[in-house]
């Protein structure tokens, strides 16, 4: 018996609570946007296994439980501008685009970016920029962002993305070096400096200062 995107894609949403991905509003974001329309090729087919896959540029598209943790540690409101550093497929500000009133994402690669801004038309998703840049210098003529979110892995926080985080914002990144164990934590700004909370052991690729080669 053949099985339709729409019961693959509702069955991963229905398996996210189990790992860990418990908000409500969280859930309805991603619901309401299919992974398959950010995988292209070979890969397309295992869209809704809960696995990282391969895109373009030697990137990956990230797993959905992971992305539904970090965007749940996020905690986006509906005023909230958002800035992703690793656009890579687009399917992580897709989500966030859902929960947020502006979404600000920045990749060094300008094949991401193109193919990203592609989808995003097609899905009527007007309320996301994209952009080709150094992500680990953030965007600092759009700061301060209410909400940062990194999806590549840095050795400690860029000093430069906590600069442009608003008072009582919050960053999700993943924190360590990118041969070892990782760290997914979240930090919150506060007056007196910035608190920071780890979240779980993850993998993610390195972030990568400079523009890419395509």
């Amino acid at each position: 018996m053949t099985v339709s995107n729409s019961e693959n894609e509702m069955r991963l949403a229905d398996s996210l609570p189990t790992m860990g991905v418990t908000d409500r509003r969280t859930l309805e974001a991603m619901k309401a946007i299919d992974r398959k329309d950010f995988i292209q090729g070979i890969f397309a087919d295992r869209a809704y296994e809960d696995r990282p896959l391969p895109i373009a540029c030697g990137q990956t598209i990230s797993q959905p439980s992971v992305v539904g943790l970090m965007t749940q540690a996020l905690d986006v409101q509906p005023r909230d501008k958002v800035l992703e550093v690793g656009t890579g497929s687009g399917y992580q500000a897709a989500i966030l685009s859902r929960l947020a009133r502006r979404v600000y994402t920045i990749d060094r690669h300008r094949q991401l970016i193109r193919e990203a801004r592609g989808v995003f038309e097609r899905l009527a998703l007007h309320n996301i920029t994209a952009i080709t840049g150094d992500g680990s210098f953030g965007l600092p003529e759009q700061a301060p962002f209410e909400r940062i979110i990194v999806t590549a892995a840095a050795e400690d926080p860029p000093g430069p993305l906590l600069a442009q985080l608003r008072l009582h914002g919050i960053m999700v990144l993943p924190v360590g070096q990118s041969d070892t164990v990782q760290h997914l934590i979240k930090v919150t700004r506060l007056e007196t400096g910035f608190d920071y909370e780890e979240l779980l052991q993850v993998r993610f690729v390195p972030l990568v200062e400079g523009l890419g080669q395509n």
